[in-house]
């Protein structure tokens, strides 16, 4: 069976290894590339090196929160327009005020429901597009 048309390159920002790996399957197997990214340096170094089309963007990271990490990315011009998408197990009152607020464009909670993922990021993408 041929692959699909590469429907997008999405950059995963996650420190945990089985999240990454569990995300990279499931939208591979939808026709995505999937780049990797393990902390804030890594996501900053993986945009500048291959046209991104959305991040996933995990909020509790050790070295930089998602929040600021999203914030940093958003603030350079030619990445201003691109769609970032928190994911995060944070499901509290505000935190999905806070996630826009940081400039996300939109929020996946953890677990993440591995059925709609690949809709919810087509509908970010053709949002942008």
């Amino acid at each position: 069976m041929m692959p699909q048309d590469n429907k997008g390159t999405i950059l995963y920002v996650e420190d945990n290894p089985d999240n990454r790996s569990l995300i990279r399957r499931v939208l591979t197997s939808e026709g995505f590339s999937v780049v990797e990214a393990i902390n804030a340096t890594q996501a900053l170094e993986k945009l500048d090196q291959e046209p991104i089309n959305l991040i996933l963007m995990d909020i509790n990271m050790p070295d930089m929160d998602g929040y600021t990490l999203t914030a940093k990315i958003k603030g350079i011009p030619k990445y201003s327009k691109l769609p970032i998408v928190a994911v995060t197990a944070n499901v509290m009152r505000g935190d999905r005020e806070k996630s826009l607020e940081a400039g996300c464009d939109g929020y996946i909670q953890k677990p993440i429901d591995i059925d709609i993922l690949a809709m919810q990021i087509e509908r970010f993408l053709t949002r942008s597009a």
